[in-house]
């Protein structure tokens, strides 16, 4: 981590810039500071005193309202094209910016055509251009038989590849077995890219018994995530691929990915706002269903313990919403998928209070984790030269989710009814504050600005 306390006083010499947002309570990687941050042409020019601000165009001061950066959401199923009636590039992003998540990355399955080789990341790209609130990136697919797609996705800017190892629930979308995950590994080592997985064996899963959420979780073991988790592991060390664990929900998984860390293998993990707050003991609807799913309190527990030592480098969303009618009530049966994009921070940060953590502590992984994962390193923190994507956060004020109310597309959330705390005062990108009016997001690719 770099430390600028060296910039603190830099003067912009002189100059009059465009905007200062100055806080008592700026979250830094070095944790909160008293700080005056100078943006200049859409980037964080120097970090001054809070006492100290420099000449602006614009002086917003937020007193002891906590400044954030911008959150960075890299799990995100946004379905356009094809299924966007599900979710849409101006919906989703419309979300995002309220929730206070400034750059998401959109995952490559769901839409129609899923992102599996170039000519169809330009049609996601094509769809998207106009129509974001916020910064977007793409990940690219690993599926059977694209093999040789894998390097020109990564040489038109996505930021990994991501692979199934059991049903992806869209039959556009297959599954990698034993032999082809190796060879994406190989294939991902060979040019220096990222692979992330989806990881449930398919031999451990069976069809539920009935239709009751218990019924549902007896389907879906911890064992089946704990021996996928492994054979990426394996195979990561075999290749000397970089890999990533998505969303991951089972305790049983953190000892593998502990030792994997302690032994150099190049895996990383993450898991989402719904494993950390939710438990299985309060399921009472579809809107719950996810896969893999959320499990029994204890569970979670382990969960935030391995975020805190760093085993889970990460808080995601894996937004995966669909359309009413598929939330059915037989669990056998109804679509998988949490709608939670633009709750996740006040979901994340009043069971984080709770614990005893802090907003270093959630910043670190909604924001700064994410950025990193994803190769955008002039997102996620507060720092000068990082794009001015900033976010004034009321802590302490509480609201009662009213899904009616959300951005997203249809109006599904199990977050619906909760009181939490944390709300979204203004949400800036690149130093303007989000107009969902008019769409001024970009898209991205790795590395790139």
């Amino acid at each position: 981590m770099h430390d600028h306390s060296g910039d603190e006083g830099a003067s912009p010499g002189g100059r009059q810039g465009d905007l200062v947002v100055r806080s008592r309570r700026v979250v830094t990687p070095e944790g909160e500071r008293a700080l005056a941050v100078a943006v200049r042409g859409g980037l964080i020019e120097a970090l001054c005193p809070y006492d100290d601000p420099p000449g602006a165009a614009e002086l917003v001061d937020l007193g002891d309202l906590p400044l954030l950066p911008g959150l960075v959401d890299s799990h995100v199923h946004v379905n356009e094209p094809g299924r966007t009636h599900w979710e849409g590039f101006a919906t989703a992003t419309a979300a995002a910016a309220a929730g206070g998540v400034t750059t998401i990355v959109d995952m490559p399955l769901n839409s129609l055509p899923p992102t599996l080789d170039v000519a169809s990341l330009e049609v996601k790209r094509k769809a998207a251009e106009g129509r974001c609130h916020v910064d977007v990136g793409f990940w690219g697919g690993a599926v059977p038989g694209n093999l040789p797609d894998l390097r020109p996705l990564h040489e038109a800017g996505v930021m990994g590849v991501k692979c199934f190892l059991s049903p992806s629930g869209v039959e556009e979308f297959p599954e990698l077995d034993h032999d082809g995950l190796r060879a994406a590994l190989a294939e991902v080592a060979g040019f220096g890219g990222l692979l992330i997985a989806h990881a449930e064996d398919p031999a451990l899963l069976s069809e539920p018994g009935g239709p009751a959420y218990d019924d549902f979780l007896r389907s879906r073991p911890q064992e089946a995530e704990r021996r996928a988790v492994e054979r990426v592991i394996a195979l990561a060390a075999e290749t000397g691929a970089r890999a990533h664990i998505v969303h991951v929900s089972a305790a049983a998984c953190l000892r593998p990915l502990r030792e994997a860390r302690a032994a150099g293998v190049r895996v990383s993990a993450e898991t989402c706002p719904h494993y950390l707050t939710l438990a299985a003991e309060q399921v009472t609807g579809p809107a719950y269903k996810c896969c893999p799913p959320i499990r029994e309190a204890a569970n979670r527990d382990a969960l935030w313990e391995a975020l805190a030592e760093g085993v889970l480098m990460g808080i995601v969303s894996d937004h995966s919403p669909s359309t009413p009618d598929l939330k059915v009530p037989d669990f056998a049966k109804a679509w998988g998928g949490i709608s939670s994009l633009q709750v996740g921070l006040p979901a994340v940060w009043t069971a984080a209070r709770a614990r005893g953590y802090g907003l270093t502590d959630v910043v670190r992984w909604m924001a700064e984790g994410p950025a990193r994962l994803a190769g955008l390193p002039y997102k996620g923190a507060i720092r000068p030269g990082n794009d001015a994507d900033l976010v004034a956060f009321d802590p302490d004020a509480e609201f009662t989710v009213d899904v009616a109310a959300l951005h997203h597309r249809n109006p599904v959330s199990p977050y619906d009814g909760r009181r939490l705390s944390g709300v979204v005062r203004t949400t800036w990108l690149r130093g303007r504050p989000a107009d969902l009016a008019t769409p001024a997001g970009r898209l991205l690719t790795r590395g790139a600005r």
